[in-house]
Parts: C-alpha cells; sequence; structure tokens
C-alpha cells in the first residue's frame, strides 16, 4: 500500500475533525456572545407590584420598550399594605397601588428617604348593570350622568348601609329577581388590599363630617359604620382582579368595587365587547386618589422608577392599560375620548380627600374587620 492510498483516509479524518472544531467554535462564540449581548443590553431586576399592574409588566411590548432601556423586570405580586411585611431585602423594587404602604415599606427595607417616583395613578370606581344603576339612581343614591356613567352618592349610600337597607326595600329592585339581600359594594380586604384601604379611607371621611379620621375619637364613631360596610360581604378578596373579572364574564356581585384603568384597560385593548353596554361606571362622589408609588429598594432599580414617569412610550403604553399618567393627563384624555361615555376623564364632580396616616387606617380596618378596639 502507498502513500497516497494511506494519506486520503487520513486527509479525510483529519478534514472531519477541523470541520467539528470549527463548528463547535462558532456555537461556542454564538453562546458566549449570546450570553453577553444578554448581559450587557440589560439588567434584571425583581420587584413586588400591586396585582392590578400584572397585565402591564407582562405586556410584550412594556418588556420590549424596558429592555430597550436596559431592564428586565420580573414581578411577584401582593396585597399594597401587606408589603411592608415581606423579605423586602430579596427585592429590587416595591411598587404598592398608592403612597400611604410606600412610607411603611421605606421603613421596612431601611431605605426612608428613598427617591420615590409616581408614575400613575387610578381612582376608584364602582361597576353595576345597567338595571342595578338605574335602581340606584331612581332611589337617590346614585346619580346618572349617561347611559353608562354615573355618580355614586356616599352620603345618601352611606345611610344606607348604616340601616341595613335591602334590594328589596328599593322602589324597582322588584323587577330583578337577582337583586336580593342587603345592598353592598364587593370591595378587597382592606387590612391587605389599597383599593379596600381607600374605599374605607373615604368613606371614613364621609361619615366623620367630611372630615380625615385622625385620632381615636374619629375611628370610634366611625368604626361601627365601617364594620357594617365590610361583615356584609363575607370572604373578602385580596385583589380587585378576581371579582372585576366575574362581573366582566356575567357574574359576581351587583356592585363591585374596581379601579377605573380595569375599565379603561378593557375599553381601549377592545376586550369589553361582549357585556360593555350592560355595564355601568359609578365614580363616588368622594374619593382617595390611589397613586401608585414606586419604592427603589436597591441600586439596581434606582432609576427605573422616574424611567416609567418620564419615557413617552412607557407613559402611553401605561395608558393602554388604562392608567393615568402622573405627566401625561392629555395623553389619558385623548386616548379615552372615544369612551368618554363610560369614563370620567376629568373627574369632574368628584371630591378628592387625603387618607388618614397608615396608623389610623389600619386601625379602622381592623375594627371594620371586627378585631380590635384602639389604634
Amino acid at each position: 500500500m502507498g502513500f497516497r492510498e494511506h494519506a486520503a483516509p487520513v486527509r479525510r479524518i483529519l478534514g472531519i475533525a477541523l470541520a467539528v472544531l470549527l463548528i463547535g467554535g462558532v456555537i461556542a462564540v454564538i453562546a458566549i456572545g449570546g450570553r453577553e449581548a444578554e448581559g450587557t443590553a440589560t439588567k434584571t431586576v425583581r420587584g413586588v407590584i400591586g396585582s392590578e399592574k400584572s397585565d402591564f409588566f407582562r405586556d410584550p411590548d412594556v418588556v420590549k420598550a424596558l429592555a430597550a432601556k436596559g431592564y428586565t423586570v420580573r414581578t411577584e405580586t401582593s396585597g399594597s399594605w401587606a408589603m411592608d411585611q415581606l423579605a423586602l431585602k430579596e427585592f429590587d423594587f416595591a411598587f404598592p397601588s398608592s403612597s400611604e404602604p410606600a412610607k411603611e415599606i421605606e421603613v421596612a427595607a431601611g431605605v426612608k428617604g428613598a427617591q420615590t417616583s409616581k408614575p400613575f395613578f387610578s381612582p376608584l370606581v364602582v361597576i353595576a348593570r345597567t338595571n342595578v344603576a338605574r335602581v340606584l339612581a331612581d332611589n337617590g343614591l346614585a346619580r346618572m350622568t349617561g347611559k353608562n356613567s354615573g355618580t355614586l352618592l356616599m352620603g345618601p349610600y352611606l345611610k344606607a348601609a348604616g340601616e341595613d337597607r335591602t334590594w328589596q326595600q328599593l322602589s324597582g329592585a322588584a323587577a330583578h329577581a337577582e337583586l336580593t339581600g342587603t345592598v353592598f359594594i364587593k370591595t378587597t380586604d382592606p387590612a391587605t388590599s389599597n383599593s379596600g384601604a381607600l374605599f374605607i379611607a373615604a368613606a371614613s371621611n364621609v361619615a366623620n363630617g367630611n372630615t380625615v379620621v385622625a385620632d381615636d375619637a374619629g375611628i370610634a364613631r366611625t368604626a361601627p359604620l365601617m364594620r357594617k360596610l365590610i361583615s356584609v360581604q363575607g370572604a373578602l378578596e385580596q385583589s380587585t382582579d378576581d371579582p372585576f373579572r366575574a362581573f366582566v364574564s356575567g357574574s359576581g356581585e351587583p356592585l363591585i368595587l374596581a379601579y377605573e384603568s380595569q375599565v379603561a384597560s378593557l375599553m381601549l385593548q377592545k376586550q369589553a365587547v361582549g357585556n360593555a353596554a350592560d355595564m355601568v361606571v359609578l365614580y363616588p362622589d368622594t374619593t382617595v386618589n390611589s397613586p401608585h408609588t414606586f419604592v427603589p429598594i436597591s441600586e439596581a432599580a434606582k432609576e427605573l422608577g422616574t424611567l416609567l414617569v418620564d419615557d413617552p412610550k412607557l407613559r402611553e403604553l401605561a395608558v393602554r392599560h388604562g392608567f393615568r399618567p402622573q405627566e401625561g393627563v392629555a395623553e389619558f384624555t385623548a386616548a379615552t375620548a372615544p369612551h368618554s361615555g363610560f369614563l370620567n376623564p376629568g373627574l369632574t364632580g368628584i371630591r378628592q380627600v387625603g387618607a388618614p396616616t397608615v396608623k389610623v387606617l389600619m386601625a379602622l380596618a381592623a375594627r371594620a374587620k371586627g378585631q380590635g378596639d384602639t389604634p
């Protein structure tokens, strides 16, 4: 056997080996390059948020917009007023649904005085079917401003609640078989959830002579009524999400407390076609606004809150999810103009009041749930 006969197989073997090495090298470069690109393009931050913001952070367009600014955001949900009880050092930021629990979070996380930001807010609303809203209006508990919009009159409503008024006692309710039992608004747990807490804040203000409850005497005056508002509901929800989805699907209680953002999001994303015509959005005539407050806990998330406030694309996406940007009121008004038959873009006729301190509000929440007698 000659040299050439030996050389040919050797060359083939060497060629295959070289090809494998080259392919492996290319794969290695791609893998390393991919990891480097991922590592340098974004920094991953972990946050705890109110559940009403879950859809916003899951939105692929939001994910893309944040990545373009250098962030990958991972989130977990919690009731806003329970966040200060979490192991906050495990998170880079907290994003409760109002400013009051944010103060407690700062203290619990050891970042008191952090540069918090308030990217957007959403007022509370009560949603009802058209027949339910009409019964309320005919009995002086609400005022209709359009076919699908109106105002919940907190004074008359709270008077009815204090008297344990039933649907059967309201004129016109007998024509609707589903309207039975005590008249109440389905809320979330005021001890842990922001919407429930703020509803108690607004209701206690009205019950306290249109004054923020600030002391033991105010708590004593208003607690019995707050107890009636909560005890009649039975099991309390931890989030507005489930009762709202139940309402949209055609079930649930006659009156549901929700965020305006939940309604606006359905409208703006054209998801409410089936049941929208039978929905009425009632704005309580006394309310506590809910500025979603970003609390940076680690350095990694320090600039994220500012980005959510200032970036035009992220503001546009916040509006798409129904939120009112603090720096984009005109943007919200323009986007929701086609749905003004349901919404109150200017919050016309709405009295906005301050919330009690966290200590007082949590004392009211405890009393509303039948727990404790002192703040």
